[in-house]
């Protein structure tokens, strides 16, 4: 072929344009929100030159097929979990029907295929270096054995300080288990991994990448922060291993997350969790423990596990539930505030009715195109009537949901499409007065250092500025 020919280059546009057009066609059949549909059909249809190969590596997926497999592997860890006689909490389950506050959120016992339990005890740890110590004191006194899994393992100095931890424990015959995204986890070498294996800890990444297609696949990331230490104490929230969530990186410094330290019998929902996502990654069950008794004291607990691979899109209905059910107020802070229009109507809707409707998201970007989305909705939000802050001190990383006066919601998942639809994220929902206290107090303590958002800001806005945010906007579904 004569590559300088004046045709060539006719002819290799004309085959970018087919396969442009293909690739649309694909998008229209398998993306799946109208919204996202039209983010990648429309210039996949007319540069597909600048589309095509971002499409290959963030949109393209045989995601029913995905679909049909978890589901398969998840039907066959619960029939090898059969025999362990999971989930006999009758007693916790019947206390939690009682609950009037968790009876306003009437969709929350289908929406969630884990039970609502009494008898929970939890703690607030409201920064980096609280989690990382409760997490490990929590492993230091392990016995029998550690599940550790998330989203971002770094090889730093607090990964190489977990990292000799779990070796240490490992050594005293601790039956140790670890699992990291293999998108998040990128950076990690795999020397890190290795020397955790050649000391009898069992490390394996979860990935998504099966198959020649699905080679450039970088969705359906396992968003979930999970550590439980021998059914006895368990750790969810918004902290991943690395040194920047306990302020080290000047960029985002002082680093703003929440964490939660549980006991209680809601810890087997937690380690039924990860039995799914380890037996996906190794066709495998962990050991998993469940005690034969608990105090007869203790909070309401609920893990809401979801992920692309539900029956429903579980996580955007958590929030749409939510928010409906607020009769006084809903707070919700964020690093992303990227809703759909279905979560975005329903705030509106919330302000309307009379609640308390605040949302408080980061001052400092972690991801620009992100920022700029968030900062067009949360203009728009303010016109509407929702009270909007922006968190001052550094970045604000916490995911957390406090409607009215009992019921609270902390784990993993963002106001955002990939939580909504693409990641696996853990979230722990608690019906508990005094415990929403203590959120409460946490949360006005992170507005007291934020500036609210004004209709005042979106006019002082440069034009170039607001130029970006639309074109981030309609790229928001896909990001």
């Amino acid at each position: 072929m004569d590559y300088h020919s004046p045709y060539f280059f006719g002819y290799l546009l004309g085959v970018v344009h087919v396969l442009g057009i293909v690739a649309a066609l694909h998008a229209l059949f398998t993306v799946r929100t109208a919204q996202g549909a039209i983010a990648w059909a429309m210039p996949l249809f007319f540069i597909p030159y600048f589309t095509l190969i971002p499409y290959l590596i963030f949109g393209a997926r045989s995601f029913y097929a995905y679909i049909k497999a978890r589901r398969q592997a998840n039907q066959e860890m619960h029939v090898a979990m059969a025999s362990l006689n999971w989930r006999p909490w009758v007693e916790e389950a019947l206390a939690a029907r009682a609950s009037a506050s968790y009876a306003a959120l009437r969709a929350m016992p289908k929406l969630s295929r884990m039970p609502c339990l009494a008898n929970n005890q939890v703690e607030l740890l409201i920064d980096g270096k609280q989690t990382f110590d409760a997490i490990f004191e929590a492993i230091e006194n392990a016995k029998e054995v550690v599940l550790v899994q998330f989203f971002i393992i770094h090889n730093d100095a607090l990964g190489k300080a977990l990292q000799a931890l779990l070796l240490r424990k490992a050594a005293d015959g601790v039956k140790v288990f670890v699992l990291y995204d293999r998108v998040g986890s990128h950076a990690l070498p795999a020397s890190y991994s290795q020397r955790l294996r050649e000391g009898g800890v069992q490390i394996h990444a979860f990935a998504t990448r099966r198959g020649w297609f699905n080679r450039l696949q970088v969705n359906f990331r396992n968003h979930r922060k999970i550590v439980v230490v021998d059914g006895v104490v368990g750790f969810i929230g918004g902290h991943n291993v690395g040194d920047e969530y306990l302020g080290a990186d000047p960029k985002l410094s002082p680093w703003r997350d929440t964490h939660v330290r549980i006991s209680g019998p809601v810890l087997a929902c937690l380690q039924e969790s990860f039995a799914e996502d380890w037996y996906w990654a190794t066709r495998q069950l962990p050991p998993l423990i469940l005690l034969d008794t608990y105090p007869d004291n203790g909070v309401l607990c609920q893990a809401l596990a979801s992920g692309p691979a539900d029956s429903q899109e579980t996580c955007a209905l958590f929030f749409l539930e939510a928010i409906h059910s607020a009769t006084r107020r809903v707070w919700i802070t964020s690093p992303y505030f990227v809703p759909d229009e279905a979560v975005f109507a329903a705030l509106r809707l919330a302000v309307l009715r009379g609640v308390d409707v605040r949302v408080l998201i980061p001052s400092r970007p972690d991801h620009r195109v992100v920022y700029a989305a968030s900062s067009l909705f949360a203009f728009e939000a303010v016109r509407a009537g929702v009270r909007m802050f922006r968190y001052q001190p550094g970045f604000l990383h916490q995911k957390v949901v406090l409607v009215d006066d009992e019921i609270s919601a902390i784990g993993s998942a963002n106001l955002d499409n990939r939580s909504f639809r693409l990641n696996f994220e853990i979230t722990l929902l608690t019906v508990d007065r005094d415990f929403a206290d203590k959120v409460e107090q946490m949360l006005n303590d992170d507005f007291a250092q934020a500036r609210e958002i004004t209709a005042e800001d979106s006019r002082t806005t440069h034009r170039v500025q607001q130029l970006g945010m639309r074109i981030a906007r309609l790229i928001s579904p896909v990001l």
